[in-house]
């Protein structure tokens, strides 16, 4: 299709508010042409109603899930103690959560999503690199959580049809009663999605304080068969704190930064329905690293009960939940995994996505339509197998590809920071020729230093089982480290880049 120009529009055709954010001007008409449609374009600012509340209970229903459960649980499988795992995972969210407000700036001053917003770094074609990447670690994960929220329905209603449901004949390695759930699970997502984002802002709101409830009576199960929370505080650390614990330490730093990269990236998928900069900013400072570390602290002392129960930590919630006799707490138990399986699947792994696909062709893919293919490709993933097989997947390609998002997370915070000062020209972003046209719609800066930044920060990993060894063994210091080093060496390499070889005027 040839690329047509809609009317231009001057700096003058958006205006700023006296708390500011900006908007298109009254009167104005909207960008249209091949970049633009309707869930592309601005958000108006009388529709940016979402409050520092709604953003809390987004980041509340996000963070308190089974991937998170297992992430702060796993650090006590692996020999930390509870003070140990708690300290890692809320110095891994404070980090975070410094990109996240900083990309999340864009979203309530212009009311952008993040693939709009990557266009002022790498152009109006140039940004669907970024998206395209981020959208297909959505839709692994989306797949695989579907999967898990499959399980959990399977599982609980064995619990209350019985064997006739969970002994049900087998198709294709499973149950088709398993096959059903999934199928159920899938549908009930999609069901939300559809009916568009302020569907999603109400469902968060209902979730966030019922996970925490779960949470919490999790606990009170397991002080209660630990004889009190004692021991759940006695179980030792089995590292200490000298060398071999620095030395695990590191590592599961940046694994708890990358859990939560890829938000950093499209948060402003989020906050630019947000009322305010001082709505996104504290709910996801009050969300962000206080529930992530208040569950992380939940998990180490149940699992940490665990193991003082039953002689080995049980970090698996829903493993974990299998073993109480009681029928009813274990009913609410899997309902809780399910309704937090459901919470982080939609927000996560099919907002994203849904916005990318969009911004791939504008013209033809709407945003729902985006969230359709986005469920689809979930599907034909096969995730049962590569759930089956976390090691090649989870491990493997989801953490190498993650680790590259955190080089997209530098260049746009140092061309919309450093560079632009905040400053962006709305209707350009949607238009060819303009001022984030670059060439043909590329800005090959951007496109360098991502590149250059992923290859330090993924080639000296281990890409076992797809290949043998380390792509590059002599960058293997720095596997590690990916994310920082990703994201350092892209805001340093694109700000030099762009400072060296572009007008001043080019980012008034």
């Amino acid at each position: 299709m040839t690329d047509t120009a809609p009317t231009a529009i001057p700096l003058s055709g958006q205006v700023t508010l006296p708390d500011g954010r900006v908007e298109l001007a009254p009167g104005t008409p909207p960008p249209s042409g091949p970049y633009a449609n309707e869930d592309l374009l601005p958000v108006p600012v009388d529709k940016r109603t979402w409050t520092t509340y709604n953003f809390s209970a987004l980041w509340v229903g996000m963070a308190h899930n089974t991937a998170s459960w297992t992430l702060a649980s796993g650090l006590i499988a692996v020999g930390m103690d509870w003070k140990q795992a708690v300290f890692t995972i809320a110095l891994a969210n404070l980090i975070v959560l410094v990109p996240m407000l900083l990309t999340g700036h864009a979203g309530p001053k212009y009311g952008i999503p993040f693939p709009v917003f990557a266009r002022a770094s790498f152009g109006v074609r140039g940004a669907n690199l970024p998206a395209v990447v981020r959208a297909l670690v959505a839709c692994g994960w989306f797949g695989i959580q579907t999967w898990i929220g499959g399980e959990a329905i399977y599982f609980l209603a064995g619990k209350l049809i019985g064997d006739s449901w969970s002994n049900a004949a087998h198709f294709g390695g499973y149950a088709w009663t398993m096959w059903l759930s999934f199928a159920i699970f899938w549908v009930i997502q999609v069901a939300i999605i559809y009916r568009g984002m302020e569907t999603i802002r109400r469902f968060e709101n209902w979730a966030a304080p019922f996970v925490i409830v779960g949470a919490f009576v999790m606990l009170w199960w397991m002080s209660g068969k630990a004889g009190g929370v004692g021991p759940l505080f006695d179980q030792p650390s089995k590292l200490g704190w000298g060398g071999n614990f620095w030395k695990l330490f590191w590592p599961s730093l940046m694994g708890m930064i990358g859990f939560w990269s890829t938000l950093s990236l499209n948060i402003p998928d989020f906050t630019r329905y947000g009322r305010s900069q001082k709505a996104q900013t504290w709910g996801q400072a009050l969300g962000l690293p206080t529930t992530m570390t208040l569950f992380a602290f939940l998990s180490v002392l149940v699992t940490s009960g665990s193991q003082a129960v039953y002689g080995r930590p049980v970090w698996d919630p829903v493993q974990l939940a299998a073993k109480t006799d009681n029928v009813v707490g274990l009913l609410y138990a899997l309902v809780t995994v399910l309704v937090a399986t459901l919470s982080v699947n939609i927000a996560a792994n099919l907002v994203s996505p849904a916005f990318d696909f969009s911004n791939v062709a504008p013209r033809k893919v709407s945003f729902r339509t985006g969230a359709l293919i986005t469920a689809v490709l979930a599907v034909v993933i096969f995730p049962w197998k590569l759930y089956s097989d976390p090691q090649g997947y989870i491990f493997t390609w989801l953490g190498l590809v993650g680790g590259l998002l955190g080089t997209v997370a530098g260049i746009l915070v140092a061309d919309y920071w450093l560079l632009r000062r905040t400053r962006l020209r709305l209707a350009d972003l949607y238009r060819r020729g303009g001022r984030y046209w670059y060439a043909g719609g590329w800005n090959w800066r951007a496109v360098l230093a991502f590149l250059a930044g992923g290859v330090l920060a993924i080639g000296g990993a281990s890409f076992k089982p797809l290949i043998d060894g380390r792509p590059v063994p002599a960058l293997s210091a720095l596997a590690d480290y990916g994310w920082a080093v990703g994201l350092g060496t892209s805001l340093v390499l694109y700000l030099a880049l762009t400072l060296l070889t572009s007008r001043r005027e080019t980012f008034a």
